[in-house]
């Protein structure tokens, strides 16, 4: 008696200890057995299949468990999967996520020896394809002597990049459809639609000048030439289409 009273606290520890590891234990093993996931939904992935995306999230031994899942993939950063920018996982009921995919922005891409190479916002090559996917424009006049899968584009001015991506960003807003982008030495801006040259000079009031384009441009379906949006102000109409009947 003489020890256990010299050793209370000790008791008391112990005790304590025991009764919060078995209540971790039970927890554990409640946590287990109830949060089993059987059913999995995939929302707002294109460029991959929800099968891949599954395999992509389910990495370690506890990702059939909803609740570990879901507190790994909270508003986490993805940086190793092309074309994906971030991953949540939502818990819809104890045996059922629903994985939410914030794909990146793709700004545009290039033809590099006989491939499509596409780069997002920061001018990052992300993809090397054989073919083309739809509402990417294609972007010419941009000088770089090598491409780097994961890497950006060395081009000389690199804040071009957010500008490409303005302009795909406007263009698929007002559901127009660009050919190609095409920037000369000076970085003056100019859009191809069919036979149709936009010329947008150095990129200022582009958020008006696309506006103005979505009602001009079925006026010049079949038509050859140049618009000349370059000097266009909200507070004027100096817009000019000049016919060209011959080759570039």
């Amino acid at each position: 008696m003489k020890f256990i009273r010299l050793h209370k606290s000790l008791f008391i520890i112990g005790a304590t200890l025991l009764i919060l590891g078995g209540a971790l234990l039970y927890a554990f093993l409640y946590i287990s057995g109830n949060y089993t996931i059987t059913h999995i939904y995939v929302d707002g992935n294109t460029h991959y299949t929800n099968d891949e995306i599954i395999g992509m999230v389910q990495t370690s031994r506890f990702s059939g468990n909803s609740l570990f899942l879901s507190l790994q993939y909270r508003d986490k950063a993805i940086t190793d999967i092309p074309f994906v920018e971030r991953i949540d996982v939502e818990i819809v009921s104890r045996d059922t996520v629903r994985i939410h995919v914030y794909e990146k922005a793709l700004a545009g891409y290039i033809k590099y020896l006989g491939r499509f190479m596409y780069f997002d916002r920061d001018g990052i090559v992300v993809e090397c394809a054989t073919h083309e996917y739809q509402d990417v424009p294609l972007v010419m006049g941009l000088s770089f002597d090598h491409v780097v899968l994961y890497e950006k584009l060395p081009v000389e001015k690199s804040e071009i990049f957010n500008q490409i991506l303005d302009i795909t960003q406007l263009l698929n807003k007002y559901s127009l459809k660009a050919d190609r982008i095409y920037f000369d030495s000076d970085y003056h801006i100019y859009l191809y639609f069919g036979d149709a040259e936009i010329s947008l000079g150095d990129g200022t009031e582009i958020d008006e000048k696309i506006i103005q384009l979505q009602y001009i441009l079925p006026e010049l379906e079949g038509r050859k030439g140049v618009l000349r949006l370059d000097d266009f102000q909200p507070t004027t109409s100096n817009i000019t289409f000049e016919e060209r009947n011959y080759d570039k």
